[in-house]
């Protein structure tokens, strides 16, 4: 008689209704590499003889081209995020897309918890956008000042489209850093 050993099963995360669990859709698109860029905006003081305003950013990879003509570019914003909440008030942002050397502004503005982002700018070679306001990036591989033209509640996040009213190319030669499988990397590691 052949005897057999009962296989336990791995315990599975729940899934979605739909029937992918949250951990093997976070595992999935791990694998899908992106380029980084960070997000700024300027906050304006609250009243005209109160504090000053005040420059946010954030690390983003959820960042993409739309459309050619008109020129649009998304970004993907958590839902409640200062910089959500600061884009359905404030039409105006930037983007620079990092360079391989800027991985520390990576880790800089991607810090959860923080309550004050004027720290994080302080030693950061940046120039003031001319039509957004917003803080950008010397060394950049390339900026880009926006106005948001539309907001679409997707889940959980906030999908941000923006006409491009500015773009340049600060450091076009450099090489991009990216972002594969929960780690910033330089291109071909």
């Amino acid at each position: 008689m052949l005897k057999t050993t009962p296989v336990p099963l791995t315990p599975r995360a729940a899934p979605h209704a739909e029937g992918v669990s949250n951990e093997e859709f976070r595992a999935a698109m791990s694998r899908l590499a992106a380029g980084v860029c960070l997000v700024t905006a300027h906050e304006p003081p609250l009243s005209a003889d109160g504090p000053r305003g005040e420059d946010v950013g954030m690390t983003a990879t959820a960042f993409m081209s739309v459309s050619l003509d008109p020129p649009l570019v998304l970004v993907s914003l958590r839902e409640g995020s200062r910089m959500d909440d600061l884009l359905a008030e404030q039409p105006l942002w930037a983007v620079s897309l990092l360079a391989d050397h800027q991985l520390q502004v990576a880790g800089r503005f991607s810090m959860k918890g923080r309550i004050s982002d004027r720290l994080l700018f302080a030693d950061l070679p940046c120039v003031r956008g001319e039509v957004s306001g917003a803080q950008v990036l010397s060394g950049a591989l390339a900026t880009l000042e926006c106005r948001t033209e539309n907001r679409v509640e997707a889940g959980d996040h906030t999908l941000v489209i923006g006409r491009v009213l500015t773009a340049s190319l600060p450091a076009p030669d450099a090489q991009p850093l990216t972002y594969f499988r929960g780690r910033y990397r330089h291109l071909g590691q």
